[in-house]
This record gives structure tokens, sequence and C-alpha cells, in this order.
């Protein structure tokens, strides 16, 4: 396994893994805890995995919980391929308002660690797209929050999509705030 650091947020971590192909198919690990843990420097334990399935043009996000809720995410692709956004919501932080933007490719394997403190959002690339993430923390819908993933003050740089073609739920169309608005930590 590869890891290197963001170059914008040096918190938000890309993993590779090592893939060993063969007429029988590949294998790939994609996480080891000890490994996972040298890297960041501190524990992290996964309390709850969750999945969804998303078609081209969905766009999840950007979303977190706050407080005692916060979650540290650590997301891939299982199929398909997403750009996934994580955004600094750390006020006393020096990439507070800056965000990283990565493509996980199922193929490829890779992974990417969301530290709490971070909004979360991913835009589905490939027809298809079935999205896997760990995280550290239980949902809590009553600390859930939600920016507009167009902020203008965040000003993401989202692949060029149509807008006729990008599909979002209620809640993120209607009800996500500005980043300005938005609660920090």
């Amino acid at each position: 396994m590869e890891y290197k650091q963001h170059d914008i947020l040096p918190d938000v971590w890309v993993m590779e893994p090592k893939k060993f192909t063969d007429d029988r198919g590949y294998f790939m690990e994609t996480w080891r805890k000890a490994d996972f843990e040298a890297h960041l420097g501190y524990a992290v334990e996964f309390v709850q995995e969750n999945e969804s399935k998303s078609t081209f043009g969905v766009l999840r996000g950007l979303h977190y919980q706050k407080g005692d809720a916060s979650q540290a995410k650590l997301v891939r692709a299982l199929r398909g391929r997403v750009v996934d956004v994580a955004v600094d919501l750390r006020q006393d932080s020096p990439t507070f308002g800056k965000y990283a933007m990565v493509e996980l490719d199922a193929e490829k394997g890779t992974t990417m660690f969301v530290p709490r403190g971070f909004a979360h959002g991913f835009m589905v690339l490939s027809d298809e797209a079935v999205f896997c993430y760990k995280v550290d923390n239980r949902y809590a819908p009553e600390a859930e929050c939600s920016i507009a993933y167009n902020d203008p003050t965040l000003a993401i740089q989202w692949p060029d999509i149509p807008a006729d073609q990008l599909v979002l739920s209620e809640k993120d169309l209607r009800r996500a705030v500005s980043f300005l608005d938005a609660e920090k930590f």
C-alpha cells in the first residue's frame, strides 16, 4: 500500500493498494490498521461501514456531522469512478476553507481518508458507482449538516457535468447552507 498526504490538505490521506492480477482475477489488500495508524500518527477506531449505489451525475454532499458526532471517514469506490471532495471546516487550521479533490477508481482501489472536522461529498463519473465508507462514529441524524456543493466561497471545481444531468437529494438541493453559514469546528 502506498500512502500519500494530499498536497493541499496534509491531514487528508490518499492510498493506492498493490494489485496482484492473474488469470483468476486480482487480489489487493485495501486496509491494514497498524500501517494506516502509523502513517496517520494516531489511532482510529472504525465503528460503522456504509455503502451506496449511484448513477452518473449523482452528487452527494457536502455532508458532515457537528460536535461530538463528527466522523472520520475512509472512503473508496467498489465499482465505477467518483470524484471525492473533502473541505476543511476546522477554524484553527491553516487549511481552513480549502478542499481536496481526488478521483477514486474501483479498478485502482484508490482510497481516501477524511479526518474529523471536514465536510465530505462525491460526484459519480461512471455509469454507476458503488461507494463504501468506514466511519469512526455512529450516524447521528440530529447532528447532520450539509453545505451547498456549489458554494461560491469554496468555489469547488467539480467535473463539468451539465446541470440537467446532475442528481441531488432534496436535502442537498434545498436545505444545504452556504460555507459562511455552516457550523464550523
